[in-house]
This record gives C-alpha cells, sequence and structure tokens, in this order.
C-alpha cells in the first residue's frame, strides 16, 4: 500500500486529497486500486507516507495492534474498515442471480385486451354503466366478458376459461382464477334491465367523441339460431333463416345504424316475426332516443318496401329510400331496357380496400306517384343475380322432379297433401318459383312442370337492375343510389356480428338471458366500429381482425429469478411493445 496526493482547482483555488492505494494483478497487468479515500486526514510529511501506509496495512491484516500505535494509523484504519462494512452492508443487499435457472412463466395475451381496454375507457363505457346502476364489480366483470365476445367470441361457459389464458387480470384488475360461468349468467340477468339506457348513452359518447352526424339511419334484420329446443324461451320460434338453419329455433335481431356504421337501437324479436310487422318497434325504440330530426332519412332493404310500412316512416317524421320489390320493378322492364337517359356513376374507392375494382352501375330518374324513382343498372350485380336465379332455379327442378316420382309412387295419392307438398316448394325457392308451371292431375295421379319462357325472359332482362324508392325530391339519382348503398355498412355489421364477434349459435334457453347474449355483442361491435374508425381517421385502411392478429404476441409474464442466497425474485411484466404493436 502507499498514499497519493490528488489535487484540483476551483475557482483558482487548488483543493487536496489523499488516498490509501494498494497495486493489484488483473489479466491486463498491475493496476492501481483506492483502498480509502483520507479525505481531509493530513497524512504527514511525504517523506513518511510510505511507513505510514506499511504499519496501516500492517494494522489491517492483523499482525500490528493498535493499541499505542500512532493516531494517524488508527483514523486511517478505522475509515478502511467503515468502507469495507458500508461494501459488505450493500453485498448483503444485492442478490446474484443464476442465469441457467431463469424462468419466464404464466405469459398472458396482452395486446388484444389492452386496445379493447383502452378503448372501452375512450368511449366511457364505464361510466355509462355506472350511470345505469351497475356496480364496481359489475362493471369489471361486463368489460371482462365484453372483451372476449371481442376477441374470442365463446359461449359464457367457456369465457373463464379465456379468461385465465389472456391478461384480463391484470390489465383490469379482476380476479378470474376462481370465476365461474353461474357468475357470468347472473351478470347477463342483471344487464338486462339496463340494455336500452346503456345503448342510447354510449351512442352520445361516440356522437360527440366522433363528431357524428345522424342524418342518416339504416334498418335491417338479421337472425341467430339456437341449439336445443329452447322450450321455455317464447321468441325462440322456427321462421324465415338467414344462417340456413331452417331446422333450428331462431331469433330475428333488428339493427339500426347511422351513416358511420354505429349502432343507435337494436332490438330481438320472435323467430317467426315477419320484417314488415318489425319496423313499428324500431321506429318507436327510435323516438325513445329523441326523435327524429329534420331532414333525416330512414334507409331500409327490400323486405320492407310496402306502402303501409313507407307510411309509418313518414309518419314518424321521417324521409326514406327503399329497393322496390321485384313486381314493381317488372313495371318498368321497358325503362331498363332503354338505355337512353341513364347516367354512369362515379364509384370512388373503398376505405377499407383502397385497390378493389369497382362495377360500373347506370342510374336514371322517373317520377310519379308523389315519389322520385331511381332506376339502376349494376354490371356486377347482373352477374350476381344471374348465378342466383340460375342456381335457385336447378335445385327447384331437381326438387320438382323428385316430387313428380314420389307422386307416381304414392298410392293412394292424397291432392290435399301433394298441392302443400307444391306450396312448400313454392316457399322454399320463393325467387325462382314464378318461372315455373306446375300442375297437377289428380285422374292420372301425374304431376307436371314446365318453364315458364316468357316470365323467364323477363327476368334474365332484370338481371342486375332495381328500383329505388324515395319521398325525398332534393336528391339527383346518384346521390340518393349512394344514401342506399350505405345499407351495405349495416349487412357488414351483420358480418361482423356473425363472424368475427360470432354471435350465433346461442345456448340460453331463457328469453332475457338470449337478449342479453346478444346485448354483449353489440356492445363488442361499438367497441370494433370505434378501433376502426379510429384507424380509418389516420388515414389506416385495416381490419379488427388484422389488428388483432398483429397484437396477438404483445403479452405479460411472470420472470422467476433464482438466487445463489436460494430465494425466487418474481417480476411481472409486459413485453416491450414492437413497432407494429405501437
Amino acid at each position: 500500500m502507499y498514499i497519493r496526493k490528488t489535487t484540483k482547482h476551483y475557482k483558482g483555488k487548488p483543493y487536496h486529497n489523499y488516498l490509501l492505494v494498494e497495486s493489484v494483478h488483473t489479466p491486463k497487468g498491475p493496476r492501481q486500486k483506492v483502498v480509502c479515500s483520507l479525505g481531509k486526514l493530513d497524512p504527514g510529511p511525504a517523506e513518511k507516507w510510505l511507513e505510514l501506509a506499511s504499519r496501516v496495512e500492517m494494522a489491517i491484516s492483523g499482525q500490528l495492534s493498535l493499541e499505542g500505535e500512532d493516531k494517524r494509523v488508527q483514523e486511517i484504519v478505522h475509515k478502511v474498515k467503515e468502507k469495507e462494512k458500508r461494501r459488505e452492508e450493500r453485498r448483503a443487499k444485492t442478490a446474484e442471480v443464476k442465469i441457467d435457472e431463469v424462468e419466464v412463466e404464466e405469459a398472458r395475451e396482452a395486446g388484444p385486451v389492452h386496445v379493447g381496454h383502452q378503448m372501452w375507457e375512450r368511449l366511457g363505457v364505464g361510466e355509462v354503466l355506472a350511470q345505469a346502476g351497475l356496480s364496481r364489480r359489475a362493471r369489471a366483470l361486463t368489460e371482462a366478458m365484453t372483451l372476449a365476445c371481442l376477441i374470442q367470441p365463446c359461449s359464457e361457459h367457456a369465457m373463464p376459461d379465456w379468461m385465465r389464458r389472456t391478461a384480463i387480470a391484470d390489465i383490469l384488475g379482476y380476479e378470474v382464477d376462481s370465476l365461474a360461468e353461474d357468475r357470468l349468467y347472473r351478470q347477463l340477468d342483471g344487464l338486462h334491465p339496463a340494455r336500452k339506457k346503456i345503448e342510447a348513452a354510449l351512442y352520445e359518447r361516440e356522437r360527440n367523441l366522433f363528431s357524428l352526424s345522424p342524418t342518416v339511419y339504416l334498418y335491417d334484420l338479421t337472425s341467430t339460431y339456437f341449439e336445443g329446443k329452447c322450450a321455455r324461451n317464447p321468441h325462440a320460434k322456427r321462421g324465415y333463416s338467414r344462417d340456413r338453419r331452417g331446422d333450428a329455433k331462431q331469433v330475428v335481431v333488428g339493427l339500426v345504424l347511422d351513416g358511420e356504421g354505429f349502432p343507435l337501437a337494436h332490438e330481438v324479436f320472435p323467430g317467426d316475426r315477419p320484417d314488415t310487422a318489425t319496423l313499428a318497434d324500431m321506429l318507436e325504440a327510435l323516438r325513445a332516443r329523441g326523435g327524429a330530426r329534420k331532414g333525416t332519412t330512414v334507409i331500409v332493404d327490400r323486405g320492407m318496401a310496402y306502402d303501409g310500412n313507407l307510411k309509418e316512416i313518414a309518419g314518424a317524421g321521417y324521409h326514406y329510400i327503399v329497393a322496390a320489390r321485384q313486381k314493381e320493378r317488372e313495371k318498368w322492364l321497358s325503362e331498363f331496357g332503354d338505355l337512353e337517359g341513364f347516367k354512369k356513376v362515379e364509384r370512388r374507392p373503398s376505405p377499407r380496400n383502397p385497390c378493389q375494382k369497382k362495377s360500373e352501375v347506370w342510374v336514371k330518374e322517373e317520377r310519379g306517384g308523389g315519389e322520385t324513382l331511381v332506376l339502376v343498372r349494376s354490371a356486377e350485380r347482373k352477374e350476381k343475380d344471374r348465378a342466383i336465379r340460375e342456381l335457385a332455379e336447378v335445385r327447384m327442378a331437381s326438387d320438382l322432379e323428385k316430387l313428380s316420382k314420389s307422386v307416381e309412387r304414392a298410392i293412394p295419392k292424397d291432392p290435399e297433401k301433394i298441392h302443400e307438398r307444391i306450396g312448400r316448394l313454392r316457399e322454399r325457392y320463393p325467387r325462382v318459383a314464378r318461372y315455373f308451371d306446375i300442375s297437377y292431375d289428380p285422374v292420372k295421379g301425374v304431376l307436371s312442370f314446365a318453364s315458364a319462357l316468357e316470365r323467364r325472359r323477363v327476368a334474365e332482362e332484370l338481371d342486375g337492375a332495381y328500383l329505388l324508392r324515395t319521398d325525398r325530391s332534393d336528391l339527383s339519382p346518384e346521390e340518393a343510389w349512394r344514401l342506399y348503398m350505405l345499407l351495405t355498412r349495416v349487412e357488414r355489421a351483420f358480418g361482423d356480428l356473425k363472424g368475427p364477434l360470432s354471435v350465433r349459435p346461442v345456448f340460453h334457453h331463457l328469453a332475457h338471458r338470449t337478449e342479453a347474449h346478444i346485448f354483449l355483442h353489440v356492445l363488442a361491435y361499438h367497441l370494433l366500429v370505434a378501433i376502426e374508425k379510429s384507424f380509418l381517421d389516420r388515414g389506416i385502411h385495416t381490419s379488427w381482425e388484422t389488428v388483432k392478429d398483429k397484437l396477438k404476441t404483445h403479452q405479460v409474464v411472470t420472470v422467476s429469478l433464482p438466487t445463489t442466497q436460494g430465494s425466487i425474485l418474481k417480476i411481472r411484466r409486459a413485453t416491450t411493445p414492437e413497432p407494429d404493436h405501437r
């Protein structure tokens, strides 16, 4: 050991410090190590520093007793021992990790849950639920169930297991380890009475947040079917199934969107309710949401293109745009055949798919009966109509052939039952039934059928043509057509509800739980459309499915760190977001 003097200058004044230093051998050669700083302690004359350092080294190693020793030696030894003591204390607090035994465990998918939760917070859904009277725990569970519908749709029976595989507990702070399906069923029971109040308040928040203008209401219907007999659900009925599940009971779901695709209201009807009989209930729901605003237009599909329905819309204070029924379209056959007066519509790229090639569309205006009629011809629609019609014709002809052979074999032949079977076939193929002339000869017991050539010729000429009706006189044909095409947003919403959100099938056998189950999926659709709208507002054209897929790799994990002291440190952290995640 030896003593070294250092000097620093501050504002022209020198400051001295003394260090006790020792030489140590390293793989790179000898190096100097500072044992202790003596600070202001004066080590005496420089010629005696080597002797002083030698005596300090001996005292530290125990070769020299400090009793009666020089005061400087005692002070320096004391400083060295104090420094060593502090170093030991720090070493005791610092655990050395066994790198080879480090483990990463309890990895949970966090990315989609995080985004869904952030949009839930942005829309203020929790506050809406609180105003509806739901407790803090009920609000957290409702959010967890809604996120399940948004991210990994499944039955309430399967939801707890899904929640335990995700970062729901980490992000929401809601414990799911002991969560059972019965708790979710009770939550549906508590949510059901407040659903309309929640839906109205939520849209009001979305309207302010996204600057929505409810000048257009889009109304359409779909159906969702049940698994099971549903004996205790009076709404579970067999009817026209849009899911092609005529064997299963179903309910009909009506949905109203604004022009941007945000849900305003939804209703659940019995499965056998005709489309035309649902409109009054939806208009009443809209009236409860604030009534008609000046200039608001309701757009509906041809299933409600009846004079009674249109009078209901006008009577409620709205304008209407509707696609006319097939028979009304046939009255304008000559006008459709004459291309004079048709104007080509300039098609804009879809925000969702800006590279998609648009088909050619022509429109022409006619007026009559206090309405504006818009004749539309679509090249893409022509191919679609032809394919659908020809496929239905082939299937109906095949079934008629089977029925004809069945009638020949039947003994005895019951004319009443045979006519019933013919009627059921006409119901099964309503689009093409009129293109067949069907007759049954009870004397010969023979059923025969033939193609109605004239009616079929008219149908071919009208492929790709449809007729719009509106009571608005301020719209050009192109503007009326563009407004009507907004109805595809409802079809897309139903596609999202049945596709990514998987509202079908329904396993609940009680009416109120069925309605609450569907409401959960509508809440999830609120989040989905808000997420996609947020991307579009920033010029990013993507879908929730794509976003969700990219975010799967963002996770929350527990890092387990075994130490040399025998303890295990566990740290719960989220993985660092990658550029795509951000």
